[in-house]
């Protein structure tokens, strides 16, 4: 195995995990902000803005669907049927 190749392995190793990781953030984002205007309920109506967003069951739900989401992207690449 000579240097070169070695250099190129760990490369496409970094790049790899790079693309995993921002399709990853991808589809967190995507899940996150398909779930903000779900459920808002009572509005105050000095600000307009909800009483009771619920941020952080949002935020659990879209990394739930944010990891379904992932391992199904990650299962067609590992099958060939998506290339990097």
């Amino acid at each position: 195995m000579t240097p070169a190749f070695h250099e190129s392995q760990s490369l496409l190793g970094a790049v790899h995990f790079t693309v995993l990781l921002s399709a990853f953030a991808i589809f967190w984002f995507l899940a996150f902000f398909c779930l903000l205007p779900i459920g808002l309920g009572e509005v105050d109506p000095e600000s307009g803005a909800p009483v009771s967003p619920r941020l952080l069951l949002k935020a659990g739900i879209a990394s739930v669907v944010a990891l379904v989401l992932f391992a199904l992207f990650y299962v067609l690449i590992g099958m060939g049927w998506v290339d990097l």
